[in-house]
């Protein structure tokens, strides 16, 4: 059996510039993800859990401590016995890191819809985490996570709506992700102005980018003659206006 990986990579080469990853379909007929490195390749599942493991039997680790604590409040009526000590959240964060590898791949890909399944993952992950972790330090270090999450999961979801030309979608996702954002600033002490930074950024290019309806191209120009004292045009363009909201065009 051949090992050498030379000529697997000589034929795709590394660049440091960018994420080099592609789709490729696996011996066992399942898509996967191939990321190019600097000294060799990394390949993920594109679906379940990235490493392809069934922890316990089930999808993730995540789904089998939810299961769990589905099982004690069914039997004792009650989760106040329900705890993830400190292996179990150093499991939870490696389980993170392998969702987080795979969705800084599928943003590069514009596969979003993943994007938003696999964040959706980390933030219900943390979620768990947050609310059972025994240890303080646990729930610190998991939360400084939070707000990049956040960031990717509204990247991903206004990223859809502008797919289908939704810019105002896109920017009602933008606006709750910066205010879920500060909400993990005022509740946690986190810093997060980076990601607000992206985040308000991106609003603002996609304001200016967004094409304008025949209803604002008319107010505009009403404006404009208005000052600049054309009043019969003003007049003209006023029942352009009036005419177009009555047929909803």
């Amino acid at each position: 059996m051949r090992r050498d990986l030379s000529p697997f990579l000589s034929n795709w080469d590394f660049d440091p510039t960018d994420i080099c990853v592609r789709k490729i379909q696996g011996i066992d007929g399942r898509e996967k993800l191939q990321v190019r490195l600097d000294l060799g390749v990394m390949q993920m599942d594109l679906n379940d859990r990235p490493d392809g493991i069934c922890p316990h039997g089930h999808f993730s680790l995540l789904e089998y401590y939810l299961d769990q604590l589905e099982i004690e409040q069914a039997q004792s009526g009650t989760d106040e016995n329900f705890y993830l000590d400190r292996e179990a959240c150093l499991e939870l964060s490696q389980e993170g890191l392998l969702f987080y590898h795979r969705y800084v791949c599928l943003m590069r890909l514009g596969d979003f819809e993943a994007v938003v399944r696999d964040t959706a993952h980390n933030l219900a992950l943390l979620d768990l985490v947050r609310a059972y972790a025994k240890d303080e330090q646990d729930r610190t270090i998991f939360e400084h996570y939070r707000p990049y999450v956040i960031m990717i999961h509204t990247r991903a979801r206004g990223e859809i709506c502008l797919q289908k030309g939704d810019y105002s979608g896109a920017l009602n996702h933008i606006e709750n992700g910066i205010d879920k954002i500060q909400t993990c600033v005022v509740n946690s002490g986190i810093e997060a102005d980076e990601e607000i930074e992206v985040l308000s950024t991106w609003a603002e290019e996609i304001e200016r980018d967004r094409p304008i309806t025949m209803q604002q191209k008319l107010a505009q120009k009403l404006q404009k003659a208005i000052a600049e004292e054309r009043y019969e045009q003003a007049a003209r363009l006023r029942d352009r206006l009036k005419l177009l909201e009555k047929n909803n065009l």
